[in-house]
């Protein structure tokens, strides 16, 4: 048997298309897989959440847009994206492994739902929270990040700054007491949380993954630290 941990990665859908398709971009897999990891997809069943949680050594929550809890927004700043019958099914998964304390790591969708399981609050416009507000929401764009000193993903990256792409339109507004930010944008704006209570539960609101072909990127270590924290 290999002794390389298993990885369980929630698909995305088409949301956007009517949602009858798992759409995850390969690239999720391949960055695990590279850091050591047997990748494995995950569907939308409610009865696998339970072997996933026991039989997995850790999970990935990987981006999306969809519909979240209405208690998780600022008033008057709830999600105007659609329902989707994911919500359920990732909340009982993330929630699973945390409990487990097996290794969560969430990106730009499942940051956000890890910050908000932890009493964060999000806003669905990141625009509105200012004429300062950098654009966040175009493929095209990259910004700087500032890494907070002490934390986990300061000790992972070994850097204070570095340049990442921005593919997020709603955003984290506040976190609580059960989460730290991690990282922020030149403009203020939230892009990593930590949970400190838990051995490894980190998110990201950019898409590291999609360097996962540039060796020289610091994020890198993201995924090989993930892996490697699900080894134990």
């Amino acid at each position: 048997m290999s002794s390389k941990p298993r990885i369980a990665i929630i698909m995305d859908e088409n949301t956007s298309s009517g949602g009858n398709l798992y759409e995850t971009t390969k690239a999720y897999f391949l960055a695990v897989h590279q850091a050591g990891g047997q990748p494995f997809g995950i569907p939308y069943f409610a009865d696998m959440v339970a072997p996933v949680v026991d039989e997995f050594d850790g999970f990935v929550s990987v981006g999306g847009r969809i519909r979240f809890p209405e208690a998780w927004y600022l008033a008057g700043h709830e999600s105007h994206y659609p329902r989707s019958e994911r919500l359920d099914v990732e909340m009982a998964l993330m929630q699973g492994f945390l409990d487990r304390d097996k290794p969560v790591l969430g990106i730009c969708n499942g940051m956000q739902m890890l910050a908000s399981l932890h009493g964060a609050r999000m806003v669905h416009e990141v625009k509105k929270l200012g004429a300062h507000i950098l654009e966040h929401d175009n493929r095209e764009v990259t910004h700087k990040v500032s890494i907070e000193p002490g934390t986990l993903l300061s000790r992972i990256v070994g850097a204070q700054q570095f340049e990442v792409n921005s593919r997020h339109r709603e955003a984290i507004a506040e976190v609580s007491s059960g989460a730290i930010a991690a990282a922020r944008a030149e403009d203020g704006i939230i892009e990593a949380i930590e949970i400190p209570s838990r051995r490894f539960a980190l998110g990201l609101q950019w898409h590291q993954e999609a360097f996962v072909t540039q060796d020289d990127h610091p994020g890198n270590g993201i995924f090989a630290a993930f892996v490697e924290a699900a080894k134990t």
